[in-house]
């Protein structure tokens, strides 16, 4: 990635047009600073040559005075470059801040019904002021290259012409062999972004869907597809320190090599006529111009320079790439019967004490509950409550204090080797949906894959097919980050329907859906075999289930819908502010 041929190019350039007069500030005390630069190499020769070498105290210590002054030049000089600079970067900064700004709003415009994009506050904040500082390291360094080497080489023509020969060439050597690298190791730090922005992604994605991750036994795929970006992170780190190499030996040549080749050189030039303090002067000008100089340039393009690009390209006008998690191919398909297993087993919790630390209140303590094979239960509840925690206990994700929760004649806290996918399902609140194609998706918790026509059932099923059709199809590839709250919890309902799971827990899995999708949904799971938990947040959903639990502190009640209108005030209660939520 370059910025020849890009239309960052003309963007620069028209950036840069309309700041001539800084431009030609910046300029002013830049030649300034390589008046400097010629000042203290030419004084450290003069002092010795027409000075200390000839017997005159008295000019040596006028002529080191001169170079002593050049430095106090160069101080001055510097700190008006810093006071030009801030009228050339800070536009920089408030440009793409509009820039951002804008895109974030047409999009918002265009796409309401999607979620925002969640990399504006990163552009805002971390990807601006990196363009920012890069840009302003990048304006110093270069300007002081140029002007420092422009000084320092006629220093070293106005010494002696033959320096020129020994110095020159390894100087333009390296220099060219450093441009070389640049577009290459701009790649490499594109591609490493990239990669890690890929690898975010994915944490991020896990971290929404750890529950239905672990609940789900899909720890091994996810682990390997974590690990495959790690992997590809690390190769583009590798790739990049191999041309961060190639930049030490760019300095090597253009900025060491030159010393040696003047100590090298030293007899040779001695018998072209040249003096001890031009020698002198040469080795000034070279190691405390020079050198620094272009250590200075190497390590701000090699870095801040592709940096900048790379930044630069992803705030610029278009679609930015977006980060792809690799989702392994290849599913076996079963017939559209396996679907919903009848198997359901007979879920207990037999006097069950659940605290969150050893210090902390039980938010459950000795709960009784036993849901029959089959059975539509669901749970009702004040917020924080214990609703969440209850589903996590039923899934094996939390292990009780006390007592125990069984599934038939097996504990159901999850081991290692344990496929829960084959017996129950756990969405949550938040539905996890990966990068990847629509059937991929669908197919997540299927471990022996499933036939096209079972998965065209459970879309219809749950209400998932004016999102397909919307998509494209379910071969089609799905941006997480491009569906609403509602449409991803769609898809997980999707996946939970066709899995061959018996027992599905649905935690406000269906809270961003309208009450008419909602219905949709839950009248799915209620006709689908197997048995289904479900934490409500509206009085539909705890009409049509077949009991409801109602948590109260650490009481619970359990009953159809009439029993506990007249048993429990907190249900009365829950009822009243459902309807008042609906008026």
């Amino acid at each position: 990635m370059t910025i020849t041929g890009s239309p960052l190019l003309p963007q620069a350039l028209r950036f840069l047009g309309r700041r001539k007069r800084v431009l030609l500030k910046l300029s002013g005390w830049s030649l300034l600073e390589s008046a400097h630069t010629f000042l203290g190499g030419y004084g450290v020769a003069m002092a010795l040559d027409r000075g200390f070498l000839v017997g005159r105290t008295g000019a040596g210590l006028a002529w080191l005075a001169v170079a002593a002054l050049a430095i106090v030049i160069g101080g001055l000089a510097t700190g008006g470059v810093f006071r030009g600079l801030a009228d050339l970067v800070e536009p920089l900064r408030d440009g793409l801040v509009r820039r951002v700004v804008t895109r974030s709003l047409d999009q918002a415009l265009a796409e309401p019904a999607h979620a925002a994009d969640s990399a504006v506050v990163s552009r805002l904040t971390n990807q601006t002021e990196i363009a920012r500082d890069s840009f302003a390291g990048l304006v110093l360094v270069a300007r002081s290259f140029v002007f420092t080497s422009v000084g320092a080489l006629f220093g070293l023509a106005a010494l002696a012409p033959a320096l020129l020969v020994v110095v020159a060439p390894p100087l333009l050597t390296g220099l060219l062999l450093f441009l070389a690298t640049l577009a290459p190791m701009a790649a490499r730090q594109r591609d490493f972004l990239c990669a890690d922005e890929a690898l975010s992604a994915q944490f991020g994605s896990m971290a929404q869907g750890l529950r239905d991750v672990v609940a789900c036994g899909a720890g091994t795929p996810v682990a390997a597809q974590a690990h495959a970006l790690i992997e590809q992170e690390a190769k583009s780190a590798r790739s990049l320190a191999r041309w961060a190499s190639a930049r030490s030996l760019s300095l090597g040549v253009a900025g060491h090599l030159p010393v040696v080749l003047l100590l090298i050189g030293a007899p040779w030039l001695l018998r072209q006529g040249v003096t001890a303090g031009a020698l002198l002067g040469a080795l000034t000008y070279l190691t405390q111009a020079l050198l620094p100089a272009l250590h200075n340039l190497m390590n701000a393009l090699g870095a801040a320079g592709t940096r900048l690009l790379v930044v630069l390209g992803r705030l610029s006008p278009g679609p930015d790439p977006s980060p792809t998690v690799p989702v392994p191919a290849g599913t076996r398909e079963r017939p559209a019967t396996a679907a919903g297993h009848p198997g359901a087993p007979r879920v207990e919790l037999r006097a069950v004490t659940f605290a969150y630390g050893p210090a902390a209140q039980p938010v459950l303590r000795g709960l009784n509950l036993t849901i029959e094979p089959g059975e539509h239960l669901t749970v009702v509840g004040p917020s924080g409550i214990g609703k969440s925690t209850l589903t996590c206990l039923l899934a094996g994700l939390l292990e009780p204090d006390m007592g125990e929760v069984r599934l038939d004649d097996r504990p159901a806290l999850l081991h290692a080797n344990d496929d829960p996918s084959r017996l129950r399902v756990l969405i949550p609140q938040q539905a996890y949906v990966f990068t990847g194609s629509l059937y991929e998706n669908l197919l997540y918790l299927c471990p022996d894959g499933a036939s096209r026509s079972a998965v065209n059932a459970s879309s219809e099923a749950v209400g998932l097919g004016p999102l397909v059709g919307r998509l494209g199809g379910f071969d089609a590839q799905v941006d997480p980050a491009a569906l609403s709250q509602g449409e991803r919890q769609l898809i997980a309902l999707g996946r939970a329907h066709l899995s061959p799971a018996p027992l599905v827990i649905l935690d406000e899995a269906t809270c961003h859906l309208d009450p008419a999708a909602e219905a949709r949904a839950e009248r799915a799971f209620a006709l689908r075999p197997g048995t289904l938990i479900v934490v409500a947040h509206r009085i539909s959903s705890a009409r049509r289930a077949d009991r409801i639990l109602v948590l109260d502190g650490l009481n619970a009640t359990c009953g159809n819908h009439q029993e506990l209108l007249d048993q429990s005030p907190l249900y009365r209660d829950l009822v009243g502010q459902w309807h008042a939520e609906r008026i």
